[in-house]
Formats: structure tokens, sequence, C-alpha cells
């Protein structure tokens, strides 16, 4: 867990931030659960919305494709929402009083996560758990949420 004790400016926190929701940022291409019921626990625990965040990009090969059938585009986007409402499915029927906002947002994912995360009162990314001689490792995008969040950050280390 990471929380700064000023802000950019060097101003000490107002507690408002305390008031936000909690943002979760996931791949939906990999497993997130231990990442997802920190993220519900937190939110439940402080009676807060929670957003979760999944930034993609349409493969390269398709740059061209809106041009050609403008329903490319919306049609991917149709089936990330619907694998991201699946995979939050099972800890909202856990958690059915919090209000989820889950967001399937074009752009790159560390981009859209700060940018949820601009009035958050915490933001939980994830850290794979990575078995290599040279000890533990974080991502590109967990390492610029950490560098540029204003908001506390949760890094939940996870398969």
């Amino acid at each position: 867990m990471l929380v700064r004790s000023v802000d950019r400016a060097g101003n000490p926190p107002d507690g408002a931030r305390n008031r936000g929701p909690v943002v979760v940022g996931v791949d939906i291409h990999q497993p997130c659960d231990k990442l997802l019921a920190f993220a519900f626990e937190e939110a439940s625990h402080r009676h807060c919305p929670l957003v979760v965040v999944h930034g993609w990009s349409p493969p390269p090969i398709l740059s061209y494709a809106p041009a050609l059938d403008p329903g490319v585009q919306q049609e991917m986007s149709n089936g990330i929402v619907t694998t991201l409402d699946e995979m939050i499915s099972p800890w909202h029927e856990k958690y059915p009083s919090l209000q989820v906002d889950s967001r399937a947002i074009i752009g790159q994912p560390a981009i859209q996560i700060l940018d949820a995360a601009s009035t958050a009162a915490l933001v939980v990314v994830g850290r794979r758990i990575r078995h290599s001689a040279f000890g533990t490792h974080i991502g590109p995008i967990t390492h610029a949420v950490i560098h540029h969040a204003v908001s506390p950050v949760a890094v939940i280390a996870h398969e």
C-alpha cells in the first residue's frame, strides 16, 4: 500500500479524498480474483462505489476496419464489456448493495485507470506473482499508477 502524505503541490490531504470511489484496474484476459476480492471488500467496508476499469486497444490490423465497417469496433467493444461483466458478476452477487460501475475504455490501461482514479479514495492494481531469481517485479501499468496516482494505491499480488 502506498499512501502519499502530501499532494503534488505539497499540501496535506484535506480528507475529501476519503469520500471518493475505490477504483480497480483489471485485465479481462487474466484471472483477477484476488484483486477483485480486495477491491470489492474495500469498497464495501468504506461504503463507497467501486469503479472497475479495463483499458484496451483494437489490434493494429483492424486500424482501417472502422472506416470500412463502422460496426467492427462497436462489436469488439460489446464483447469486451460482456467479458468484463461476466468477470465481476460473482463479486457483484456477493456484494449486491455495492454500487459498481464497470468501464471498458479504449486507450492505454494506465492512463484510463489514472483518469478514473482522479477523485478516488483508493486505487487497486495487481502485480503478477513471478518466480524469478531476481526478486519481485511490477508491470508497466502498476508502475505508472504507483508513480502518478494522487490517491493511495494498493498493489495486490496475484497469479
